[in-house]
Protein backbone atom coordinates (compact mmCIF):
# COMPACT_ATOMS: atom_id res chain seq x y z
CA UNK A 1 0.00 0.00 0.00
CA UNK A 2 1.37 3.32 -1.03
CA UNK A 3 0.22 6.25 1.09
CA UNK A 4 1.87 8.93 3.11
CA UNK A 5 1.05 10.55 6.44
CA UNK A 6 -0.44 13.64 4.76
CA UNK A 7 -3.01 11.57 2.93
CA UNK A 8 -3.80 9.69 6.12
CA UNK A 9 -4.40 13.00 7.96
CA UNK A 10 -6.89 14.19 5.34
CA UNK A 11 -8.79 10.95 5.56
CA UNK A 12 -9.02 11.12 9.37
CA UNK A 13 -10.26 14.75 9.16
CA UNK A 14 -12.93 13.85 6.60
CA UNK A 15 -14.11 10.94 8.73
CA UNK A 16 -14.33 13.20 11.77
CA UNK A 17 -16.42 15.77 9.88
CA UNK A 18 -18.71 13.04 8.58
CA UNK A 19 -19.19 11.69 12.06
CA UNK A 20 -19.92 15.18 13.46
CA UNK A 21 -22.50 16.06 10.77
CA UNK A 22 -25.49 14.81 12.78
CA UNK A 23 -24.35 16.91 15.73
CA UNK A 24 -24.19 20.05 13.56
CA UNK A 25 -27.65 19.25 12.17
CA UNK A 26 -29.03 18.87 15.69
CA UNK A 27 -27.55 22.20 16.79
CA UNK A 28 -28.93 23.95 13.67
CA UNK A 29 -32.35 22.49 14.33
CA UNK A 30 -32.16 23.62 17.95
CA UNK A 31 -31.27 27.14 16.88
CA UNK A 32 -34.15 27.16 14.36
CA UNK A 33 -36.56 25.88 17.01
CA UNK A 34 -35.41 28.55 19.44
CA UNK A 35 -35.90 31.24 16.80
CA UNK A 36 -39.36 29.94 15.98
CA UNK A 37 -40.26 29.90 19.67
CA UNK A 38 -38.95 33.42 20.20
CA UNK A 39 -40.70 34.92 17.15
CA UNK A 40 -44.23 35.01 18.65
CA UNK A 41 -42.86 36.45 21.88
CA UNK A 42 -41.09 39.20 19.94
CA UNK A 43 -44.23 39.84 17.93
CA UNK A 44 -46.34 39.97 21.12
CA UNK A 45 -43.90 42.41 22.68
CA UNK A 46 -44.01 44.60 19.57
CA UNK A 47 -47.79 44.48 19.55
CA UNK A 48 -47.91 45.44 23.21
CA UNK A 49 -45.59 48.35 22.60
CA UNK A 50 -47.66 49.67 19.66
CA UNK A 51 -50.84 51.63 20.53
CA UNK A 52 -53.99 49.60 19.92
CA UNK A 53 -56.38 50.93 17.29
CA UNK A 54 -59.65 52.11 18.90
CA UNK A 55 -62.55 49.70 18.56
CA UNK A 56 -66.17 50.78 18.81
CA UNK A 57 -68.19 49.44 21.72
CA UNK A 58 -71.17 47.59 20.23
CA UNK A 59 -73.49 48.30 23.15
CA UNK A 60 -72.76 52.03 23.09
CA UNK A 61 -73.10 52.06 19.32
CA UNK A 62 -76.51 50.38 19.42
CA UNK A 63 -77.75 52.83 22.06
CA UNK A 64 -76.52 55.84 20.09
CA UNK A 65 -78.23 54.63 16.92
CA UNK A 66 -81.49 54.44 18.88
CA UNK A 67 -80.90 57.85 20.50
CA UNK A 68 -80.31 59.41 17.10
CA UNK A 69 -83.67 58.17 15.85
CA UNK A 70 -85.37 59.45 19.02
CA UNK A 71 -83.99 62.96 18.57
CA UNK A 72 -85.08 63.03 14.93
CA UNK A 73 -88.54 61.93 16.12
CA UNK A 74 -88.61 65.06 18.28
CA UNK A 75 -88.48 67.26 15.19
CA UNK A 76 -90.59 65.35 12.72
CA UNK A 77 -93.25 64.62 13.68
CA UNK A 78 -92.94 65.85 17.32
CA UNK A 79 -92.14 69.54 16.99
CA UNK A 80 -94.08 69.85 13.74
CA UNK A 81 -97.30 68.56 15.31
CA UNK A 82 -96.76 70.51 18.55
CA UNK A 83 -96.44 73.78 16.62
CA UNK A 84 -98.99 72.87 13.96
CA UNK A 85 -101.74 72.30 16.49
CA UNK A 86 -101.10 75.68 18.12
CA UNK A 87 -101.65 77.77 14.99
CA UNK A 88 -104.93 78.44 13.17
CA UNK A 89 -106.05 75.75 10.73
CA UNK A 90 -105.33 77.98 7.72
CA UNK A 91 -101.62 77.91 8.63
CA UNK A 92 -101.26 74.29 9.76
CA UNK A 93 -99.51 73.03 6.62
CA UNK A 94 -97.19 76.02 6.44
CA UNK A 95 -95.77 75.19 9.86
CA UNK A 96 -95.48 71.48 9.09
CA UNK A 97 -93.72 72.25 5.81
CA UNK A 98 -91.34 74.74 7.42
CA UNK A 99 -90.22 72.27 10.09
CA UNK A 100 -89.99 69.37 7.66
CA UNK A 101 -87.92 71.24 5.10
CA UNK A 102 -85.64 72.72 7.74
CA UNK A 103 -84.72 69.13 8.65
CA UNK A 104 -83.97 68.28 5.05
CA UNK A 105 -81.89 71.40 4.38
CA UNK A 106 -79.86 71.21 7.58
CA UNK A 107 -79.09 67.52 6.97
CA UNK A 108 -77.44 68.53 3.70
CA UNK A 109 -75.59 71.47 5.28
CA UNK A 110 -74.32 69.23 8.06
CA UNK A 111 -72.68 66.62 5.86
CA UNK A 112 -71.34 69.22 3.41
CA UNK A 113 -69.58 71.48 5.91
CA UNK A 114 -71.50 71.85 9.17
CA UNK A 115 -69.97 68.87 10.94
CA UNK A 116 -66.49 69.99 9.94
CA UNK A 117 -67.04 73.54 11.22
CA UNK A 118 -68.51 72.31 14.50
CA UNK A 119 -66.38 69.29 15.39
CA UNK A 120 -62.88 69.64 14.00
CA UNK A 121 -59.87 71.41 15.40
CA UNK A 122 -59.67 75.01 14.24
CA UNK A 123 -59.75 77.81 16.78
CA UNK A 124 -61.85 78.47 19.87
CA UNK A 125 -64.74 79.92 17.85
CA UNK A 126 -65.03 77.69 14.80
CA UNK A 127 -63.57 74.48 13.43
CA UNK A 128 -61.83 73.92 10.11
CA UNK A 129 -62.83 72.51 6.74
CA UNK A 130 -60.70 69.41 7.23
CA UNK A 131 -63.78 67.16 7.03
CA UNK A 132 -65.78 69.09 4.45
CA UNK A 133 -68.11 66.66 2.60
CA UNK A 134 -67.08 64.19 5.36
CA UNK A 135 -63.62 63.89 3.83
CA UNK A 136 -61.59 61.16 5.52
CA UNK A 137 -64.57 59.65 7.35
CA UNK A 138 -65.22 55.96 6.73
CA UNK A 139 -66.61 52.91 8.51
CA UNK A 140 -63.36 52.52 10.44
CA UNK A 141 -63.34 56.11 11.74
CA UNK A 142 -63.94 56.41 15.47
CA UNK A 143 -65.32 59.22 17.64
CA UNK A 144 -64.37 59.64 21.29
CA UNK A 145 -66.92 59.48 24.10
CA UNK A 146 -66.46 60.82 27.64
CA UNK A 147 -64.57 57.78 28.97
CA UNK A 148 -60.95 56.90 28.37
CA UNK A 149 -60.61 54.20 25.72
CA UNK A 150 -64.31 54.10 24.79
CA UNK A 151 -65.30 54.92 21.20
CA UNK A 152 -68.26 54.84 18.83
CA UNK A 153 -68.21 54.92 15.01
CA UNK A 154 -67.77 58.47 13.75
CA UNK A 155 -70.73 58.10 11.42
CA UNK A 156 -72.94 57.49 14.45
CA UNK A 157 -71.63 60.62 16.17
CA UNK A 158 -72.13 62.65 12.99
CA UNK A 159 -75.73 61.47 12.65
CA UNK A 160 -76.51 62.09 16.33
CA UNK A 161 -75.18 65.63 16.30
CA UNK A 162 -76.93 66.28 12.98
CA UNK A 163 -80.32 65.79 14.66
CA UNK A 164 -79.48 68.59 17.11
CA UNK A 165 -78.55 70.85 14.22
CA UNK A 166 -81.92 70.05 12.60
CA UNK A 167 -84.20 70.74 15.56
CA UNK A 168 -82.60 74.01 16.69
CA UNK A 169 -83.61 76.24 13.74
CA UNK A 170 -86.92 74.36 13.70
CA UNK A 171 -87.64 75.75 17.17
CA UNK A 172 -87.18 79.32 15.95
CA UNK A 173 -90.13 79.30 13.54
CA UNK A 174 -92.67 79.11 16.36
CA UNK A 175 -91.85 82.67 17.44
CA UNK A 176 -93.16 84.22 14.21
CA UNK A 177 -95.47 81.46 12.98
CA UNK A 178 -98.29 82.48 10.63
CA UNK A 179 -96.50 85.55 9.25
CA UNK A 180 -93.27 84.66 7.45
CA UNK A 181 -92.51 83.86 3.82
CA UNK A 182 -91.36 80.29 3.23
CA UNK A 183 -88.49 81.13 0.83
CA UNK A 184 -87.06 83.89 3.02
CA UNK A 185 -87.21 81.59 6.05
CA UNK A 186 -85.28 78.84 4.29
CA UNK A 187 -82.54 81.32 3.31
CA UNK A 188 -82.42 82.52 6.92
CA UNK A 189 -82.03 78.93 8.14
CA UNK A 190 -79.04 78.31 5.85
CA UNK A 191 -77.31 81.52 6.96
CA UNK A 192 -78.23 81.14 10.64
CA UNK A 193 -77.06 77.54 10.84
CA UNK A 194 -73.74 78.51 9.25
CA UNK A 195 -73.06 81.68 11.22
CA UNK A 196 -74.72 80.91 14.54
CA UNK A 197 -75.39 77.23 15.21
CA UNK A 198 -72.18 75.67 13.91
CA UNK A 199 -69.92 78.12 15.82
CA UNK A 200 -72.01 77.76 19.01
CA UNK A 201 -71.80 73.95 18.82
CA UNK A 202 -68.03 74.25 18.39
CA UNK A 203 -67.61 76.71 21.27
CA UNK A 204 -69.63 74.63 23.74
CA UNK A 205 -69.10 71.00 22.73
CA UNK A 206 -65.84 70.62 20.81
CA UNK A 207 -62.77 69.22 22.58
CA UNK A 208 -59.93 66.83 21.79
CA UNK A 209 -61.43 63.91 23.72
CA UNK A 210 -60.48 62.15 26.97
CA UNK A 211 -57.51 60.25 25.51
CA UNK A 212 -56.02 63.27 23.75
CA UNK A 213 -56.67 66.38 25.83
CA UNK A 214 -53.57 65.79 27.93
CA UNK A 215 -51.39 66.08 24.82
CA UNK A 216 -53.57 68.78 23.23
CA UNK A 217 -54.49 70.96 26.24
CA UNK A 218 -55.76 73.86 24.14
CA UNK A 219 -57.72 71.92 21.53
CA UNK A 220 -61.26 72.90 22.51
CA UNK A 221 -64.04 75.40 21.89
CA UNK A 222 -64.14 78.70 23.75
CA UNK A 223 -66.87 77.92 26.30
CA UNK A 224 -65.70 74.33 26.80
CA UNK A 225 -62.29 75.69 27.67
CA UNK A 226 -63.84 78.10 30.17
CA UNK A 227 -65.49 75.16 31.93
CA UNK A 228 -69.12 75.75 30.91
CA UNK A 229 -71.38 72.78 31.64
CA UNK A 230 -74.04 72.04 29.02
CA UNK A 231 -74.84 68.35 28.95
CA UNK A 232 -77.34 68.32 26.09
CA UNK A 233 -77.92 71.81 24.68
CA UNK A 234 -79.27 74.46 27.05
CA UNK A 235 -77.11 77.09 25.39
CA UNK A 236 -76.46 75.53 21.97
CA UNK A 237 -80.10 74.65 21.30
CA UNK A 238 -82.62 76.41 23.54
CA UNK A 239 -81.16 79.81 24.44
CA UNK A 240 -79.67 79.95 20.94
CA UNK A 241 -83.03 79.36 19.24
CA UNK A 242 -85.11 81.26 21.78
CA UNK A 243 -83.30 84.58 21.46
CA UNK A 244 -83.22 84.26 17.65
CA UNK A 245 -86.97 83.69 17.71
CA UNK A 246 -87.59 86.81 19.80
CA UNK A 247 -85.44 88.93 17.50
CA UNK A 248 -87.32 87.61 14.48
CA UNK A 249 -90.71 88.26 16.09
CA UNK A 250 -89.75 91.85 16.88
CA UNK A 251 -88.39 92.57 13.39
CA UNK A 252 -91.32 90.96 11.57
CA UNK A 253 -93.87 92.68 13.80
CA UNK A 254 -97.16 91.39 15.12
CA UNK A 255 -99.56 89.15 13.25
CA UNK A 256 -102.36 90.90 11.43
CA UNK A 257 -105.19 91.27 13.94
CA UNK A 258 -102.99 90.43 16.95
CA UNK A 259 -104.67 91.64 20.14
CA UNK A 260 -107.88 92.44 18.28
CA UNK A 261 -108.97 89.08 16.90
CA UNK A 262 -109.09 85.70 18.65
CA UNK A 263 -106.24 83.40 17.59
CA UNK A 264 -106.85 80.14 19.48
CA UNK A 265 -104.98 76.92 18.68
CA UNK A 266 -106.92 74.97 16.08
CA UNK A 267 -106.10 71.48 17.41
CA UNK A 268 -104.92 70.91 20.95
CA UNK A 269 -105.15 67.19 20.18
CA UNK A 270 -102.31 67.61 17.66
CA UNK A 271 -100.40 69.70 20.18
CA UNK A 272 -100.75 67.04 22.88
CA UNK A 273 -99.56 64.33 20.46
CA UNK A 274 -96.59 66.50 19.46
CA UNK A 275 -95.70 67.28 23.07
CA UNK A 276 -95.81 63.57 23.94
CA UNK A 277 -93.50 62.74 21.04
CA UNK A 278 -91.17 65.51 22.21
CA UNK A 279 -91.00 64.01 25.70
CA UNK A 280 -90.32 60.52 24.34
CA UNK A 281 -87.70 61.78 21.90
CA UNK A 282 -86.07 63.89 24.61
CA UNK A 283 -84.74 60.72 26.24
CA UNK A 284 -82.51 60.36 23.20
CA UNK A 285 -81.72 64.06 23.37
CA UNK A 286 -80.56 64.02 27.01
CA UNK A 287 -79.55 60.44 27.75
CA UNK A 288 -77.97 60.09 24.32
CA UNK A 289 -75.74 63.08 24.98
CA UNK A 290 -73.64 60.90 27.28
CA UNK A 291 -72.55 59.02 24.10
CA UNK A 292 -72.39 55.77 26.10
CA UNK A 293 -74.79 53.30 27.70
CA UNK A 294 -73.91 53.33 31.40
CA UNK A 295 -75.07 54.59 34.79
CA UNK A 296 -74.74 58.25 33.84
CA UNK A 297 -76.98 57.62 30.84
CA UNK A 298 -79.59 56.14 33.17
CA UNK A 299 -79.29 59.18 35.45
CA UNK A 300 -79.89 61.57 32.54
CA UNK A 301 -82.95 59.53 31.58
CA UNK A 302 -84.35 59.60 35.13
CA UNK A 303 -83.82 63.34 35.38
CA UNK A 304 -85.68 63.79 32.11
CA UNK A 305 -88.63 61.95 33.66
CA UNK A 306 -88.74 63.79 36.96
CA UNK A 307 -88.02 67.39 35.92
CA UNK A 308 -90.62 67.19 33.16
CA UNK A 309 -93.29 65.66 35.35
CA UNK A 310 -92.73 68.24 38.08
CA UNK A 311 -92.86 71.12 35.61
CA UNK A 312 -96.10 69.89 34.02
CA UNK A 313 -97.81 69.48 37.39
CA UNK A 314 -96.52 72.84 38.60
CA UNK A 315 -97.84 74.72 35.53
CA UNK A 316 -101.32 73.25 35.98
CA UNK A 317 -101.27 74.12 39.69
CA UNK A 318 -100.28 77.69 38.89
CA UNK A 319 -103.17 77.90 36.41
CA UNK A 320 -105.54 76.50 39.01
CA UNK A 321 -104.55 79.23 41.43
CA UNK A 322 -104.46 82.03 38.83
CA UNK A 323 -107.54 81.15 36.75
CA UNK A 324 -109.53 78.70 38.83
CA UNK A 325 -108.99 75.81 36.42
CA UNK A 326 -106.05 73.99 34.80
CA UNK A 327 -105.64 73.42 31.05
CA UNK A 328 -104.18 70.76 28.84
CA UNK A 329 -102.25 73.43 26.97
CA UNK A 330 -100.77 74.57 30.27
CA UNK A 331 -99.77 71.02 31.15
CA UNK A 332 -97.88 70.39 27.92
CA UNK A 333 -96.31 73.86 27.97
CA UNK A 334 -95.05 73.17 31.48
CA UNK A 335 -93.70 69.81 30.36
CA UNK A 336 -91.71 71.44 27.56
CA UNK A 337 -90.40 74.09 29.97
CA UNK A 338 -89.19 71.30 32.27
CA UNK A 339 -87.57 69.48 29.37
CA UNK A 340 -85.78 72.65 28.33
CA UNK A 341 -84.56 73.42 31.84
CA UNK A 342 -83.23 69.93 32.56
CA UNK A 343 -81.43 69.66 29.21
CA UNK A 344 -78.12 71.29 30.28
CA UNK A 345 -78.30 69.70 33.75
CA UNK A 346 -79.54 66.22 32.86
CA UNK A 347 -76.16 64.54 33.34
CA UNK A 348 -75.24 66.48 36.49
CA UNK A 349 -78.35 66.67 38.70
CA UNK A 350 -80.13 64.06 40.81
CA UNK A 351 -83.78 63.09 40.24
CA UNK A 352 -84.79 65.11 43.32
CA UNK A 353 -82.91 68.29 42.44
CA UNK A 354 -84.32 67.88 38.92
CA UNK A 355 -87.80 68.14 40.39
CA UNK A 356 -86.88 71.45 42.01
CA UNK A 357 -85.33 72.72 38.78
CA UNK A 358 -88.48 71.80 36.83
CA UNK A 359 -90.74 73.63 39.29
CA UNK A 360 -88.59 76.77 39.26
CA UNK A 361 -88.49 76.75 35.45
CA UNK A 362 -92.28 76.48 35.26
CA UNK A 363 -92.86 79.45 37.57
CA UNK A 364 -90.42 81.72 35.75
CA UNK A 365 -91.54 80.65 32.25
CA UNK A 366 -95.19 81.10 33.23
CA UNK A 367 -94.53 84.69 34.29
CA UNK A 368 -92.72 85.43 31.01
CA UNK A 369 -95.38 83.77 28.83
CA UNK A 370 -98.22 85.65 30.51
CA UNK A 371 -97.44 88.73 32.58
CA UNK A 372 -94.27 89.99 30.88
CA UNK A 373 -95.40 89.11 27.35
CA UNK A 374 -98.72 90.88 27.86
CA UNK A 375 -97.08 93.91 29.42
CA UNK A 376 -94.48 94.34 26.67
CA UNK A 377 -97.01 93.37 23.97
CA UNK A 378 -94.60 91.49 21.71
CA UNK A 379 -96.04 88.74 19.51
CA UNK A 380 -94.08 85.58 20.25
CA UNK A 381 -96.66 83.37 18.53
CA UNK A 382 -95.92 80.07 20.27
CA UNK A 383 -93.85 81.29 23.25
CA UNK A 384 -90.47 80.26 21.90
CA UNK A 385 -88.70 82.97 23.87
CA UNK A 386 -90.74 82.49 27.03
CA UNK A 387 -90.21 78.73 27.15
CA UNK A 388 -86.98 77.94 25.31
CA UNK A 389 -84.82 80.99 25.95
CA UNK A 390 -86.02 81.70 29.49
CA UNK A 391 -86.22 78.01 30.39
CA UNK A 392 -82.77 77.48 28.89
CA UNK A 393 -81.34 80.30 31.00
CA UNK A 394 -82.89 78.84 34.16
CA UNK A 395 -81.45 75.45 33.26
CA UNK A 396 -77.99 76.76 32.39
CA UNK A 397 -77.67 78.75 35.63
CA UNK A 398 -79.36 76.04 37.67
CA UNK A 399 -76.81 73.51 36.40
CA UNK A 400 -74.18 75.24 38.53
CA UNK A 401 -76.27 74.44 41.61
CA UNK A 402 -77.56 70.94 40.91
CA UNK A 403 -74.15 69.73 39.67
CA UNK A 404 -72.55 70.43 43.05
CA UNK A 405 -71.41 67.12 44.60
CA UNK A 406 -72.50 68.52 47.98
CA UNK A 407 -76.08 68.26 46.68
CA UNK A 408 -75.52 64.84 45.13
CA UNK A 409 -74.50 66.23 41.75
CA UNK A 410 -71.91 64.76 39.43
CA UNK A 411 -69.48 67.70 39.46
CA UNK A 412 -67.06 67.58 36.55
CA UNK A 413 -64.13 65.46 35.42
CA UNK A 414 -60.58 66.66 34.89
CA UNK A 415 -59.54 65.20 31.53
CA UNK A 416 -56.02 66.59 31.60
CA UNK A 417 -54.97 63.40 33.39
CA UNK A 418 -55.48 59.80 32.25
CA UNK A 419 -57.68 58.28 33.51
CA UNK A 420 -59.85 61.33 34.22
CA UNK A 421 -60.51 62.24 37.85
CA UNK A 422 -63.10 64.41 39.58
CA UNK A 423 -62.22 68.08 39.63
CA UNK A 424 -62.53 70.43 42.61
CA UNK A 425 -66.04 71.94 42.41
CA UNK A 426 -66.80 75.55 43.34
CA UNK A 427 -70.49 76.45 42.96
CA UNK A 428 -69.91 80.21 42.94
CA UNK A 429 -67.19 80.03 40.29
CA UNK A 430 -69.29 77.64 38.22
CA UNK A 431 -72.26 80.01 38.39
CA UNK A 432 -70.09 82.80 36.95
CA UNK A 433 -68.93 80.43 34.21
CA UNK A 434 -72.52 79.47 33.39
CA UNK A 435 -73.47 83.14 33.31
CA UNK A 436 -70.69 83.80 30.82
CA UNK A 437 -72.01 81.00 28.58
CA UNK A 438 -75.52 82.46 28.71
CA UNK A 439 -74.31 85.96 27.81
CA UNK A 440 -72.13 84.73 24.95
CA UNK A 441 -75.08 82.81 23.52
CA UNK A 442 -77.49 85.73 23.83
CA UNK A 443 -75.07 88.19 22.24
CA UNK A 444 -73.82 85.86 19.49
CA UNK A 445 -77.20 84.51 18.44
CA UNK A 446 -79.19 87.66 19.10
CA UNK A 447 -76.76 89.94 17.28
CA UNK A 448 -76.22 87.82 14.18
CA UNK A 449 -79.91 86.92 13.98
CA UNK A 450 -80.83 90.61 14.03
CA UNK A 451 -78.47 91.31 11.14
CA UNK A 452 -79.79 88.37 9.11
CA UNK A 453 -83.44 89.26 9.65
CA UNK A 454 -82.80 92.92 8.86
CA UNK A 455 -80.97 92.13 5.61
CA UNK A 456 -83.65 89.70 4.47
CA UNK A 457 -86.40 92.15 5.35
CA UNK A 458 -84.74 94.88 3.27
CA UNK A 459 -83.98 92.63 0.30
CA UNK A 460 -86.38 89.72 -0.20
CA UNK A 461 -88.94 90.76 2.38
CA UNK A 462 -89.96 88.55 5.30
CA UNK A 463 -93.67 89.26 5.63
CA UNK A 464 -96.41 88.20 3.25
CA UNK A 465 -99.08 90.76 2.44
CA UNK A 466 -102.00 91.44 4.76
CA UNK A 467 -104.32 89.73 2.28
CA UNK A 468 -102.15 86.60 2.24
CA UNK A 469 -102.03 86.50 6.03
CA UNK A 470 -105.80 86.75 6.26
CA UNK A 471 -106.30 84.02 3.66
CA UNK A 472 -103.71 81.80 5.33
CA UNK A 473 -100.25 80.68 4.28
CA UNK A 474 -101.38 77.18 3.36
CA UNK A 475 -103.34 78.25 0.30
CA UNK A 476 -101.24 81.26 -0.67
CA UNK A 477 -97.80 79.63 -0.45
CA UNK A 478 -98.48 75.91 -0.79
CA UNK A 479 -101.76 75.80 -2.74
CA UNK A 480 -103.25 73.22 -0.43
CA UNK A 481 -105.20 72.90 2.82
CA UNK A 482 -104.57 70.82 5.91
CA UNK A 483 -108.25 69.84 6.01
CA UNK A 484 -110.71 69.45 3.12
CA UNK A 485 -114.08 69.05 4.81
Amino acid sequence: MNFDLKTLGKGVAFAALFAAAPLFAQEAAAVADAAATAAPAVADAAAAAAPAAPVADKGDTAWMLAATVLVFLMTIPGLALFYGGLVRSKNMLSVLTQVFMICAIVCLLWVCYGYSLAFTSGNEIIGSLDKVFLKGVNTSSMAATFSNGVYIPEYVFIAFQMTFACITPGLIVGAFAERVKFGALMIFVVAWSTLVYFPMAHMVWYWAGPDFLKDAPTDYGYLWGKGALDFAGGTVVHINAGIAGLVGALILGKRTGFGKEPMPPHSLVMTMIGASLLWVGWFGFNAGSNLEANGLTALAMMNTFTATAAAAVAWMLVEQVAHGKPSMLGGVTGAVAGLVAITPASGYATPITSIVLGIVATIVCYVFCTTIKNKLKYDDSLDVFGVHCVGGIIGALGTAIVADPALGGQGFLDYTVIPAVAGAYDMGAQMLTQGRAVLVTLIWSGGISAVLFFVLEKTLGLRPTVEVEREGLDISELGERAYNL
